[in-house]
């Protein structure tokens, strides 16, 4: 075992299993279903970046997760329609939103050995952002839920937020790491409360969680899947 370290925490979506394709592909719907019913100058793009916009509104109001999203989509429907939208679309809308709350879990490659490499050896902790009926779902379905020590859903991370889990399911920050695919809510706040951040990459990256990689930091790491966790562990000690 790493000497300096006792505690680690993975985040969810993204990195254990797949996630943002599913608001990628209801964002696609979300266009094909208001084509025919916007002003010739409203195109995909434009379209897309109001449902962002509305998305970052949003987040104080309702949180992250599907519910947020589809109520950011209705929303945007009623904004660029002019509040004429058609109640069948509304519907429509409805119902991509409800369907991403049943898409089957697939995890990401490595994800279960990666979390059993470290789970004897270190207490393990879950700790994601979204909806916590819909989270509890995908943990469950997931097939990991018996390797955590404990699980966390939290409306945003933060550093105060890492410093009171850590606190609480370990022996503080600084003696804990997370993992994860965003560089804003996992890798920069944990490193600010002093422990360290494991960079994970993903291909798809939702807008509002780009953020600089701390690069200048001696405990910002990354490794380009869950394959190398277990020997990036390793090698702190």
């Amino acid at each position: 075992m790493t000497p300096n370290l006792t505690t680690i925490g993975f985040d969810a979506d993204d990195t254990l299993w797949h996630n943002e394709r599913f608001f990628r592909v209801t964002q696609e719907r979300f266009a094909e279903l208001l084509q025919d019913h916007t002003p010739a100058d409203i195109g995909p793009e434009q379209l897309e970046r109001q449902l962002l916009e509305a998305e970052k509104r949003n987040l104080g109001r309702y949180g992250y997760g599907v519910k947020g999203f589809t109520l950011s989509m209705i929303e945007t429907a009623i904004e660029v329609t002019g509040e004429r939208v058609p109640a069948p679309v509304i519907k429509e809308l409805i119902t991509a939103g409800q369907m991403m709350l049943s898409y089957p879990i697939e995890l990401l490659p490595h994800a279960r050995e990666a979390v059993e490499a470290v789970a004897g050896r270190y207490k393990v902790v879950l700790i994601t952002k979204g909806d916590l009926l819909d989270q509890e779902r995908k943990l469950a379905q997931s097939g990991l839920g018996e390797l955590f020590n404990g699980v966390e859903v939290v409306s945003e991370k933060t550093t105060e937020v890492y410093l009171d889990i850590f606190n609480r399911h370990g022996d503080g920050a600084a003696r804990a790491m997370m993992v994860g695919n965003s560089m804003r809510s996992d890798v920069v706040p944990v490193i600010e409360a002093g422990g360290w951040g494991t960079y994970v990459p993903h291909g798809l990256v939702w807008e509002v969680e780009h953020a600089e990689a701390p690069e200048h930091s001696p405990r910002y790491t990354e490794i380009p899947d869950l394959g190398g966790l277990a020997d990036l562990v390793d090698s702190l000690g």
